[in-house]
């Protein structure tokens, strides 16, 4: 998949944004995203001409404008990680602490006990705590997601079987839905409320039936989830604690 980088002006406002083409996406289906970080990503088929993109991103620059900035305001006091005991992490929107048991001669891994998550290594590492954290969550994300996917995809009509899907680590997505109907999601994702996680997976659900984000598109997801507009400003709140690394 090929992207390159574009911009448009937008009063004093310099807009960039990634363009990604895509061999299986259509002439008609482009997608314009915010992604939680504040930057934004247009899906586009390969053939659809520049000139009609930016022609699309300009119809839609208020709506994006404000939305960059909502969530640069969001990350502006965001402060790294260093991986010692007492951080806060979270899992399934619930809050947990950090323990980091440094021991000699130990199988370096990680566990939930009570209200921590405790790390054990043979040397107080950040990068090999985060990686073992990353690990966790990423078993944990595909234990609870193979089940939520089953819970919310059993009442939709066009769902006859559940879509393959991936675990991908993304720096600014909670999930995305390929033009062949593959259904990738971010194992960060596991960290949020259940109702949260249900709502990106409808998300991506619909996006098989509704391949851009139309009306039908969002007609649809009133629907199925009438309240997934509180629900998304929720986790996009989030988005700051979750994706911190």
């Amino acid at each position: 998949m090929q992207s390159t980088q574009h911009s448009i002006q937008y009063g004093d406002e310099l807009i960039r944004f990634s363009l990604r083409r895509q061999p299986l996406r259509t002439e008609q289906r482009l997608a314009i995203h915010v992604e939680p970080d504040g930057s934004v990503v247009v899906d586009a088929s390969e053939v659809t001409t520049l000139e009609i993109i930016l022609s699309a991103v300009k119809k839609r620059v208020r709506w994006i404008s404000q939305h960059v900035g909502a969530a640069r305001e969001r990350l502006h006091h965001v402060l790294p990680r260093e991986y010692v005991s007492g951080e806060a992490l979270h899992y399934l929107g619930r809050r947990y602490r950090l323990k980091v048991i440094v021991q000699s001669d130990v199988t370096p891994g990680a566990r939930m006990r009570g209200g921590f998550i405790e790390v054990t290594v043979d040397e107080h590492r950040p990068v090999t705590i985060q990686k073992i954290l990353d690990g966790w969550f990423r078993i944990r994300a595909r234990e609870v997601f193979a089940i939520r996917l089953a819970a919310v995809a059993a009442p939709l009509g066009w769902i006859k079987h559940l879509p393959p899907t991936r675990l991908q680590f993304m720096k600014v997505q909670w999930g995305s839905c390929s033009p062949s109907g593959r259904i990738t999601l971010n194992p960060m994702l596991v960290k949020a409320p259940r109702d949260c996680i249900d709502y990106v997976l409808l998300h991506e659900l619909c996006h098989l039936l509704h391949h851009n984000h139309g009306p039908k598109f969002y007609k649809t997801l009133d629907r199925c989830m009438p309240g997934w507009r509180v629900i998304k400003e929720r986790l996009d709140n989030m988005a700051e604690e979750i994706f911190r690394i």
